[in-house]
């Protein structure tokens, strides 16, 4: 029995006939690895996206958004002076009660969504109860945890606010 040593164009062919399927196999891979990250992140940014807008449907409509919010220790924060923060759905509720029964309409300017995080640039018609209607533009800043909001940062110019 002989045996052959092989050519050059045969090992150039072994070559080509193993890597070429492994360097696809490694590309594949790569590309459904990569789809699947994209597709996680867009899933968490289109639950917090849809959470945030029907938030905002519900403010205009004047009912239903305190069920956007989470019922385990929300965290609310207003960035003015002095500072407020208050832990948990009913403290939030009460601190905000005066605000939300002023509120006229809102218009959101933009909303920008990254993963679990939304900022909102608002803008708020508000009347209190004595005084004249005014304007007021506020930065919010939200986390969303499985659907609901979970925490709320505010920013805002006092000013026009009745003292």
């Amino acid at each position: 029995m002989r045996c052959r040593i092989p050519d050059q164009d045969w090992k150039r062919n072994m070559r080509t006939t193993l890597l070429a399927p492994l360097l696809s196999l490694i590309l594949i891979t790569s590309v459904l690895a990569a789809e699947h990250e994209h597709s996680q992140n867009a899933g968490a940014s289109m639950s917090t996206k849809n959470t945030v807008e029907g938030y905002f449907i519900a403010l205009k409509q004047g009912k239903g958004w305190e069920t956007f919010l989470s019922d385990d220790g929300m965290m609310f924060t207003s960035f003015t002076s002095p500072v407020k923060q208050v832990t948990g759905k009913a403290a939030y509720l009460e601190a905000t009660k005066r605000f939300y029964t002023m509120i006229i309409s809102v218009q959101v300017r933009d909303l920008i969504v990254e993963a679990d995080k939304a900022c909102a640039l608002t803008s708020y018609e508000l009347q209190p109860p004595a005084g004249n209607r005014f304007t007021s533009d506020v930065a919010e800043i939200f986390t969303v945890r499985n659907g609901k909001i979970d925490s709320l940062a505010i920013y805002f110019d006092r000013s026009p606010f009745p003292k």
